[in-house]
């Protein structure tokens, strides 16, 4: 039958032969080029289904302090993994595995049927490797290991503030671990492996791109004197029954930021049970009203006009005035009905500066502390930094330009005070801050004649040595410069101020002869023996500078003299006999 159609048909049949013939070259022709001449195809398509890379995780650059202590280190973690599809095929194993994992056995049976139709779920992170180790002997189906690196940091709540921290991701969160994310974040790099269609490791093959660390950050800060600030403020708020406080310290010369502490403060390294309160780094955050601490700005304006010196006297009897319907009182009583310029800024006189302000006006104020840096970005950087309001009116009436004088109606952080204290204290040139270590001092700009910034120098060390000045904030053994200032809290969502809630401030530096340290605490509502700055933050800037400066070895300026001493050492005037 097949002959008779073949001769009945005969185009038929060579027409199927040749069709036959066709197929079988083409396909051998592509067996030939599959594995001769484009034999990589295969390979890709083989090594898509074998061929994996893994990351090698990278570290973050180690942040120290300027002397090269460690503030932030990248310590090696394991975190383990799962894929369920493959845990469905193994359920007589899901007990095992939450034991070993240290899980409720029903509660991972439930999180694997629910992630059922997933390949990835996290079972663990941040594990030591010896937790990890622990758990991949085991060698259990569908358990998988992954190295990754978790910050540590051997301060702890110490330079929480500054140094912030990073997430389970090990991206920076707060303080300079977010500022300087950029610059701390490592490269990760890639492994090859061979794995099986189950996910199996077969066969590390090479590495094919090398992981790059982050790199290394040195700050500003003296991590001793962070110690330093670090213990007296948190002892004042006790002795006081504070609510909170700041305290910062800036390197006159270099513009360096060497100690910034806040209380309620936090550790970083166990947040569990974090409050967002304790977060705040209120020095640079929280906004207030400098109250008598920007006296000696305002005096700096009225010996900058020339109108004024310091020997100039001023009425201020009887210790009030009136102006319109608000009255301006001193709190403090004052030496006698006439003050000159340094008188009025040892007791502290509103009424006095008050009278200054309206001679030379409110602009010149205004522009003397916003040369100083009041209500101006400090170019830090810093996550979440306020910048305050220093207002400037088309018309100053002679309220606003009062209240102005005396820090009220005007709102600023510690860092913007101390560092108007700090360019006061290096001749009147402004030198930018800085977090970071300096190595190439910038040059600074010169914002107030320097014979104004001498001579509240000498102004301002009256305030603290004079027989009614801030006797508390005494440093022995050197001269020191500064002023106290206790100012009402505004009310929150109202107008007026908070009733017998107070901020506690001091501003000055040290030595007077040579400044080298500015320094601002603020010390938030005291409630216990009272609430005045030269009281309750005047002590600890005391404390604090006399630990810095001798840590620093600054030279003493303020020994006493073989007569001195003598004259204390004799029988009859007090020495010891």
């Amino acid at each position: 039958m097949m002959k008779l159609e073949g001769a009945l048909y005969p185009w038929r049949f060579r027409l199927v032969l040749v069709l036959l013939a066709l197929m079988i070259g083409a396909i051998s022709w592509r067996i030939v080029d599959l594995h001769v001449i484009d034999h990589d195809f295969l390979k890709a398509h083989g090594d898509a289904r074998s061929v994996r890379h893994i990351p090698i995780p990278a570290h973050r650059g180690l942040i120290t302090d300027r002397n090269g202590e460690p503030l932030a280190v990248s310590t090696p973690v394991t975190t383990l993994w799962a894929n369920p599809k493959e845990l469905m095929e193994s359920r007589e194993q899901w007990s095992r595995i939450a034991q070993v994992l240290g899980q409720e056995p029903k509660a991972f049976s439930q999180r694997i049927e629910q992630n059922a139709g997933r390949e990835f779920i996290y079972l663990a992170r941040g594990l030591t490797p010896e937790q990890g180790q622990a758990v991949l002997t085991h060698k259990l189906p569908g358990v998988y290991g992954i190295e990754e690196f978790r910050r540590f940091y051997p301060a702890g709540e110490v330079t929480a503030h500054v140094v912030g921290f990073t997430d389970v991701d090990d991206r920076g969160r707060e303080g300079v671990e977010l500022s300087f994310d950029e610059w701390l974040a490592g490269v990760p790099g890639k492994r090859q492996v061979l794995k099986d269609r189950r996910g199996r490791l077969i066969k590390d093959v090479q590495v094919a791109r090398n992981a790059k660390p982050g790199k290394t950050l040195a700050l500003s800060i003296d991590l001793r004197l962070q110690y330093l600030a670090h213990r007296e403020l948190r002892n004042a708020l006790v002795e006081n029954g504070a609510k909170a406080g700041s305290l910062v310290i800036v390197d006159v010369k270099t513009g360096e930021v060497l100690a910034m502490a806040n209380q309620p403060t936090y550790n970083p390294n166990n947040r569990r049970n974090l409050q967002p309160a304790a977060m705040r780094n209120r020095a640079m955050i929280d906004v207030f009203e400098p109250g008598s601490t920007v006296k000696p700005i305002s005096m700096s304006a009225a010996l900058e006009t020339g109108r004024w010196k310091p020997e100039d006297k001023v009425e201020v009897y009887p210790g009030s005035l009136q102006i319109g319907r608000y009255t301006i009182k001193d709190v403090s009583r004052t030496e006698g009905p006439v003050l000159d310029l340094t008188g009025i800024l040892i007791n502290s006189s509103n009424v006095g500066m008050s009278k200054i302000a309206f001679d030379i006006g409110g602009e010149a104020i205004y522009d003397t502390m916003r040369k100083l840096g009041m209500g101006q970005d400090t170019g830090l950087g810093f996550p979440g930094e306020r910048v305050g309001n220093l207002p400037n009116h088309r018309e100053w009436r002679k309220a606003e330009t009062a209240t102005l004088s005396y820090g009220y109606g005007l709102s600023t952080t510690a860092i913007q005070l101390v560092h108007a204290y700090a360019t006061l204290a290096n001749n009147g040139q402004a030198v930018p801050l800085s977090m970071i270590r300096v190595d190439n001092v910038p040059v600074g700009a010169q914002v107030i004649p320097e014979s104004v910034a001498k001579t509240m120098q000498g102004m301002l060390q009256q305030v603290v040595e004079a027989p009614r000045g801030v006797f508390r904030a005494k440093v022995p053994g050197y001269h020191v410069s500064g002023k106290s200032g206790t100012a009402r809290k505004a009310s929150v969502g109202t107008k007026g101020y908070t009733q017998n809630a107070y901020r506690s401030l001091f501003a000055g530096f040290g030595p007077s002869t040579n400044p080298r340290l500015a320094m601002v605490v603020v010390i938030d509502e005291p409630s216990k023996a009272g609430y005045f700055g030269g009281l309750v933050s005047a002590p600890v800037f005391g404390k604090v500078m006399a630990g810095a400066l001798r840590l620093m070895n600054v030279a003493p300026d303020n020994l006493p003299t073989e007569e001195q001493q003598t004259a204390e050492a004799a029988p009859g005037k007090g020495g010891r006999i």
